[in-house]
């Protein structure tokens, strides 16, 4: 497994790297101190597995280089981790692309757990964040850790699902899966209506409150 770290301090990278182990016995870890230096790392690894991205770097935004690696490296998750715990931040982070946020602050054990989620195709977000922002209600007896049939998917819908998550538009969303644009929309429309939500930000937060799995890249 390859990680690419992302932080501007060399000492939480070094922090981050044992606490990482425990993903994979094999795991191999690159490092970045800037978004600049992380996306030619990460262009240059084409079999690369996670990005763990700090948003609070000097230079460029955190959120553009979301941005720069939702468009350049579509296919390799991306997981923000950050000193902020502010719902906003973490909302608008996933809302970006982003498939996870865990705060600094977090437990080694939940960041683990996270990231196999992530791994795993799912989205993770601070139970606290979900509380305070979603305004969803449980979705019907759906326990925590389904996957996209549980809730009545289609093996499509849950490929439509997969690339929402990522914060692609509907037209990447027709180019990936080579489907007519009406097609996609008709699908999101189930999609909301199997997560008992009304649109696309609601839904992602639904996917991490429900640690949905979904199907893994193509």
């Amino acid at each position: 497994m390859k990680v690419l770290l992302v932080d501007d301090h060399p000492l939480i990278r070094q922090a981050l790297r044992a606490v990482l182990t425990e993903l994979d016995e094999n795991l191999e870890v690159f490092e970045a101190g800037n978004c600049l230096d992380a996306l030619a790392l990460a262009e240059s690894q084409p079999k690369l597995d996670l990005v763990l991205l700090d948003i609070h770097m000097p230079g460029a935004s955190g959120l553009d280089c979301l941005d720069s690696f939702r468009e350049r490296l579509p296919a390799v998750p991306v997981v923000v981790l950050s000193a902020s715990e502010d719902p906003f931040d973490m909302t608008h982070a996933i809302d970006a692309g982003a498939m996870g946020f865990i705060p600094k602050s977090q437990s080694s054990q939940v960041m683990i757990g996270a990231l196999r989620l992530v791994l795993a195709g799912g989205v993770y977000l601070p139970p606290e964040a979900i509380r305070r922002t979603s305004g969803v209600p449980p979705t019907g007896s759906v326990s925590r850790g389904a996957s996209w049939r549980d809730i009545g998917l289609t093996e499509r819908q849950a490929e439509v699902l997969t690339l929402l998550v990522q914060g692609k538009p509907n037209k990447l969303i027709c180019r990936d899966l080579d489907l007519a644009e009406g097609t996609v929309k008709i699908h999101i429309t189930a999609i909301l209506k199997a997560l008992k939500v009304t649109n696309r930000t609601q839904a992602v937060i639904e996917v991490s409150r429900l640690g949905l799995k979904l199907p893994t890249k193509r």
